[in-house]
């Protein structure tokens, strides 16, 4: 049975879809496959609309159909990460200005964190969520995200030192 679409939705999508992608991007690393996460997410939502719209601003629900897709779609594809050997060229930040240059090196260092720890700092960082809205965002524990926060910095600090200055666990 297909429901019909509300006419709502088509102006989210056009209003905010711009800002999904750029969150999903932060999640998985590269463009097709950030736009196939929104398309997910908005697929998903599409036959709720009506009710999703009835509970009030539909962003917070769009954005946790989001992040728990990403999250399943982790599950569903876990495959072991294998880190680049030693000589593997790495692509390079063109030299532009510094905000270009450390933008880059971030995205480079997001894409090396496993998807949960990825999801946790683009909430927490990203989107400035409290611990507490990230796990209920992700359906875990707070002590899950504190943890999983934890181990992401530690991991990017040592892989990209100064990267995070001023940046507190």
């Amino acid at each position: 049975m297909q429901v019909p679409p509300v006419p709502d939705f088509e102006a989210f999508v056009v209003a905010r879809s711009r800002s999904l992608l750029r969150a999903a991007y932060l999640l998985t690393g590269n463009r097709a496959d950030a736009e196939d996460l929104v398309q997910s997410a908005l697929a998903k939502v599409a036959p709720r609309w009506a009710r999703v719209v009835a509970a009030g601003d539909p962003e917070p629900y769009v954005r946790t159909v989001l992040y728990r897709e990403h999250v399943s779609m982790w599950r569903r594809h876990r495959s072991p990460e294998v880190p680049l050997e030693e000589g593997t060229p790495r692509p390079s930040a063109p030299s532009h200005e510094d905000a270009v240059s450390t933008a880059l090196a971030l995205a480079v260092a997001l894409a090396q964190l496993p998807r949960r720890q990825r999801a946790v700092v683009v909430l927490r960082f990203y989107e400035d969520l409290s611990e507490s809205a990230a796990a209920q965002l992700l359906g875990c524990s707070a002590g899950t995200v504190r943890s999983q926060t934890a181990k992401a910095l530690a991991h990017l600090r040592a892989t990209k030192p100064g990267l995070l200055e001023g940046v507190r666990s």
